[in-house]
């Protein structure tokens, strides 16, 4: 239905923004042209309210909003909203607009607005579900566990994959934190588990050396950067999965295996963030890490597809409306 359907994601290059941009994209079987917006100063100060960075405007050299605008614009992030905004307006109302997350400037601001149902965001043209977008797609799981990543294929069950974040708006790993998750994680591996070890950019140095010393000590594996990313390979093949409560996306990503998820809860947090989780544990797929692995069975969580087929339905009724 959608093969003749230009796309593009936009944001400010905010890898969570764009990865659940991407991840809708894909749901839908399309290959999108990624645009990143980059204001400067006042005018980053005044979004999502203000206006487009005259520099950046759409008859300027290297514009992220050059036209021919697309079919399908799905953007994320503050600093997108006045760009999707202008977008519009030049397409004089062509392009269906979609924005991920709650753009903070009312449900008006795009034609489809998903939020996680912890926004409490309404409007008909609002759509929430528990989880939120991303590329972990069942079809991605089952390849990667179909052709085993061969670091991985040889470390023996239990395997734990171990997501760990860091310091955040909301969460700062302190040296007790990370004591406690190491500690954790080695009562694990003392029990038999071979973790599985990825850090992210904002993983404290600390934390990634102590990581790094656990993998080695244990026999398990440490993504230190080279080769392949194994992000998928290692939640295709998890027993389990720690994760750290810092970050929405990998928890939702973890939740889509269908293996128990322990999630370690570093210090600080947010109302909407513990919602999120009381939400996944009713669900029976989260419970918080107590340096032992538990074996519990849910239903995986993927709101992926759902988004996309919201999306697809909303923009075939908005291009019959235009034609």
């Amino acid at each position: 239905m959608l093969r003749d359907v230009t796309a593009w994601v936009l944001t400010d290059g905010k890898a969570g923004d764009e990865v659940q941009c991407l991840g809708v994209a894909e749901a839908l079987g399309l290959a999108p042209q990624v645009r990143r917006v980059r204001p400067r100063a006042p005018f980053s100060w005044l979004m999502p309210w203000g206006p487009v960075d005259p520099r950046e405007g759409a008859g300027r050299p290297g514009s992220p909003i050059a036209p021919p605008h697309p079919d399908l614009l799905i953007a994320s992030g503050r600093r997108a909203v006045p760009y999707m905004r202008a977008v519009k307006r030049g397409s004089g109302g062509r392009t269906f607009t979609v924005f991920l997350k709650d753009p903070r400037t009312g449900p008006g601001a795009a034609d489809l607005i998903w939020t996680p149902a912890h926004d409490r965001l309404a409007g008909a043209n609002v759509l929430a579900t528990l989880t939120s977008p991303h590329r972990v797609s069942a079809a991605r799981l089952a390849a990667a566990r179909a052709a085993p990543d061969p670091r991985l294929a040889p470390l023996p069950h239990p395997r734990v994959a171990v997501l760990a974040g860091g310091d955040s708006r909301h969460h700062r790993f302190t040296a007790d934190d990370v004591a406690r998750l190491v500690r954790d994680l080695e009562a694990m591996a003392d029990s038999g588990a071979a973790p599985m070890i990825t850090a992210s950019r904002r993983t404290p140095p600390a934390l990634r050396e102590a990581l790094q010393e656990l993998a080695a000590r244990a026999g398990g594996f440490f993504w230190d950067g080279s080769g392949e990313n194994p992000y998928v390979a290692m939640l295709a093949l998890a027993d389990a999965v720690v994760v750290t409560a810092d970050s929405a996306n990998m928890v939702g990503e973890a939740a889509a295996t269908g293996a128990p998820v322990l999630v370690f809860a570093p210090s600080g947090g947010h109302r909407k963030l513990d919602a999120f989780l009381a939400g996944l544990e009713r669900h029976g797929a989260v419970r918080p890490l107590k340096g032992r692995l538990e074996a519990f069975a849910y239903e995986p969580l993927d709101s992926t597809p759902i988004i996309a087929a919201a999306v697809e339905e909303a923009f075939l009724r908005h291009r019959g409306a235009t034609a």
